[in-house]
C-alpha cells in the first residue's frame, strides 16, 4: 500500500518563522500535505540539525521501521530520544502555516534566520540557510556522484 497520495513537489524554497513560530508552507507542498486524510503532522528532527514535517502516514513509517530494526538497539533508543524529545504534532492551519515545537525551534535554532524548505522521503525538509549552503558545498564536492549513480542504473530505461 502506498503511503504517498500523490507527487512529491521537486524544488527547494526559502521560508522564514513568524514571530509566532509558524512556517508559511509554499502553495506545492500545501497541496500536497493536503492530499493526506491526515491532517495532523509530527514536526522534530531526527539527526540535531535539519527537522522534518512528516505527514502522520509516513511518521509510522519510520516510526515501524525504528521499532523492528534489532541491529543496534542504542541508535533506535537515541534517535527516538531526540525525535519525541523535541517533536511535537502540529495541524496546518487555514493560511498554510504550521506552528513547530518550540524545542525544536530552539534546537535548531530556526527563529530570526532564512530558511529552505524541501521534500525528502515523503517529508517536508526543514534546513537553516547555513545547512543549505553546507549540503550544496558537498554536492559540489562529489563530481562522481552522478556517474556513480547512472551505473547503478540511475536513468536506466528512459527513452
Amino acid at each position: 500500500m502506498p503511503v504517498l497520495p500523490a507527487r512529491q513537489p521537486n524544488g527547494s524554497w526559502p521560508a522564514r518563522l513568524d514571530d509566532k513560530g509558524r512556517l508559511k508552507l509554499p502553495a506545492k507542498i500545501q497541496e500536497f500535505l493536503e492530499k493526506f486524510a491526515e491532517k495532523t503532522f509530527f514536526c522534530t528532527t531526527l539527526d540535531g540539525s535539519t527537522g522534518q514535517i512528516y505527514p502522520i502516514p509516513v511518521w509510522e513509517r519510520y516510526q515501524d521501521f525504528l521499532d523492528n530494526y534489532d541491529e543496534d538497539p542504542a541508535a533506535v533508543r537515541r534517535i527516538m530520544t531526540r525525535a519525541q524529545g523535541v517533536g511535537g504534532e502540529a495541524d496546518l492551519d487555514a493560511s498554510g502555516r504550521i506552528t513547530l515545537p518550540a524545542e525544536m525551534r530552539r534546537k535548531l535554532q530556526l527563529e530570526n534566520r532564512e530558511l529552505r524548505l524541501q521534500m525528502y522521503r515523503g517529508a517536508v525538509q526543514i534546513l537553516t540557510q547555513e545547512a543549505w549552503l553546507e549540503m550544496e558545498r558537498d554536492a559540489d564536492n562529489d563530481p562522481d556522484a552522478l556517474s556513480k549513480l547512472e551505473k547503478a542504473g540511475l536513468g536506466k530505461g528512459i527513452r
